[in-house]
């Protein structure tokens, strides 16, 4: 589950936007998680390995507060979450049950979880947002998961935001939400991503210049002969 540091520095400095145009050139079209907007407006981009949840929808004789304290519930996901991984629950898209409250949260902070992520929504917002743990979600809801949900496994493929997630797969999520690196495209995104961030960066230099887009972006060989040279004078 563990990131290499080096990998987690370089994808901290690439964004969700740029991420996401290199897997749509590599036939990925499908891996924005919808919904996982930031709880907070100034978190910041976050690196990690995914770590699993999944809800279903609630049934009655499962999704009770007895089941809290089953050894298949969120309070034993959490003791098996390693350092440094990203949350990822599968909600359904489920607005109307917090699926993880403050005590959750401030548990996952000591257990050096990065964040959390998913399609639905927590509860005690003010709570979660004091523990630190960065949390991109729907919004907030009073009523606790069992309300609306039964949760069922942890470390299994799921579905967030209408994007497959399997354990292990990569996380990067800033303001613009949660894009999904398969694990087989990490090394691509690594060696891409950098030079991806560097051009668009002299293109906006361009554009502050005055420089009129046809041929700039994208760049016709002209400027893209202007670009290269650029380089050299780096």
């Amino acid at each position: 589950m563990t990131l290499d540091a080096s990998a987690v520095a370089t994808l901290s400095k690439i964004t969700t936007a740029t991420i996401t145009t290199i897997l749509l050139k590599k036939g990925l079209r499908n891996t924005w998680m919808r919904g996982t907007r930031p709880l907070r407006p100034d978190q910041p981009r976050i690196v990690g390995r995914a770590f699993t949840l999944r809800f279903v929808p609630w049934r009655e004789d499962l999704a009770t507060p007895e089941s809290w304290s089953s050894p298949i519930s969120t309070r034993a996901a959490i003791e098996a979450m390693p350092a440094g991984c990203i949350a990822v629950a599968d909600a359904m898209g489920e607005t109307d049950a917090g699926i993880f409250g403050d005590i959750l949260c401030a548990r996952m902070v000591k257990k050096g979880v990065a964040g959390l992520i998913t399609d639905g929504v927590v509860r005690d917002v003010s709570g979660v947002l004091s523990t630190g743990l960065p949390v991109w979600c729907q919004g907030g809801a009073a009523p606790p998961s069992v309300a609306r949900l039964t949760f069922v496994a942890w470390q299994q493929p799921i579905a967030c935001g209408g994007v497959a997630v399997f354990p292990g797969d990569v996380v990067v999520v800033d303001a613009d939400g949660a894009v999904l690196i398969p694990a087989a495209q990490l090394e691509t995104i690594l060696k891409e991503g950098p030079e991806q961030e560097r051009m668009e960066g002299w293109i906006m230099d361009e554009v502050g210049k005055g420089a009129a887009l046809p041929g700039l972006y994208p760049m016709n060989a002209e400027t893209k002969a202007r670009y290269e040279a650029s380089k050299g004078k780096g």
